[in-house]
């Protein structure tokens, strides 16, 4: 079995999204970690001068720095062709900032059905795929790598188990790997199945607790995860990238937790 290094334990600032871009220059600052995820949305939302503090503060306090893409009515398979150009522009500029911060990930969601999904069957499928060719041809422009993440139920994401993402691999003709979301996986009851089959495209990993219900990013240990059971299972497949906290309590006490686990 392989254990993941104490050092591959990262984790997401999105714990204090909805304070001020100063919290999160604050809590860069204090974190103790090597791996930290920025979410570019909402009151974080990047710009040049925040791309330039963000890199300082990476810099000096040695800090490898990711970007979670935006969310927020953010649809790649958005079925008006206006409306899908102007969020992959939004992407675009996101993959840019990235770029600037000479991070070594960029992380995105999939697409969506939406209310006319049922008239036109198959096409969100066709434009989700689309939109990450598009992706992936901005990203090598920019010379940053990126990933796509499992996604939650019960939203109506296009890619949330593991048929789906079985279906993706075998039609698309790019080489793109994966975000394994484990309280993704908690939610459609597939954690030991993605870890297994997708070991090979898992490029990093994405960590919180809920109740089988919701996304609700509860600290390790307060949901219903089997984390002893995800822990063995990751040694196993040896997984050796990073593993990422993005809860949005218990964030101190949920990093030991990793730790324990994981290394």
């Amino acid at each position: 079995m392989v254990n993941v290094s104490e050092s591959k334990i990262g984790l997401s600032m999105q714990f204090c999204l909805g304070e001020q871009f100063s919290s999160l220059v604050k809590n860069l600052r204090k974190v103790d970690v090597h791996h930290v995820e920025a979410v570019d949305e909402g009151l974080h939302a990047l710009n040049s001068r925040r791309a330039v503090a963000l890199k300082k503060i990476a810099r000096s306090h040695d800090l490898e720095l990711m970007v979670h893409a935006p969310f927020a009515d953010i649809n790649i398979a958005a079925p008006t062709q206006v409306l899908r150009r102007t969020i992959l522009k939004r992407l675009e500029k996101s993959i840019y900032y990235a770029s600037q911060l000479d991070c070594r990930l960029w992380v995105f969601h999939p697409g969506l059905e939406t209310g006319v999904s049922h008239f036109y069957p198959g096409v969100d499928w066709q434009l989700n795929m689309d939109s990450i060719r598009t992706l992936l041809r901005i990203a090598r422009k920019h010379g940053v790598e990126i990933a796509i993440e499992n996604a939650p139920e019960p939203h109506p994401f296009l890619m949330k188990s593991v048929q789906e993402f079985s279906r993706f691999y075998s039609e698309l003709d790019e080489d793109i790997g994966m975000v394994l979301d484990i309280g993704h996986a908690n939610l459609n009851h597939q954690i030991q199945e993605f870890i297994t089959q997708f070991s090979d495209k898992a490029v990093h990993m994405h960590v919180s607790d809920n109740k089988g219900i919701q996304d609700m990013h509860l600290g390790i240990g307060y949901g219903t995860v089997d984390w002893a059971s995800v822990a063995k299972t990751v040694k196993k497949v040896g997984y050796n990238n990073v593993i990422l906290l993005e809860s949005l309590e218990h964030v101190e006490e949920s990093l030991q937790t990793l730790r324990k686990l994981f290394t």
